[in-house]
């Protein structure tokens, strides 16, 4: 399933998905892929996302 909420939480913060890749320290691809649904990152990584992107997990990462 497509993670739209943290692209659009990207996107709200003005930052590439390089960008935050470089903030988070992954390759843009992983976020990319995280994107597009195709990878689940750990829980160490969602939350140095949602702390780049100043969300809670639940924001990004709970589904309804």
């Amino acid at each position: 399933m497509k993670n739209k909420k943290m692209k659009i939480a990207r996107i709200e913060a003005d930052l590439s998905q390089e960008r935050l890749a470089e903030i988070v320290g992954v390759t843009r691809q992983t976020i990319n892929l995280i994107e597009s649904g195709s990878y689940n990152p750990s829980l160490k990584l969602c939350i140095e996302i949602c702390k780049a992107l100043n969300k809670t997990l639940n924001d990004l990462f709970w589904e309804e």
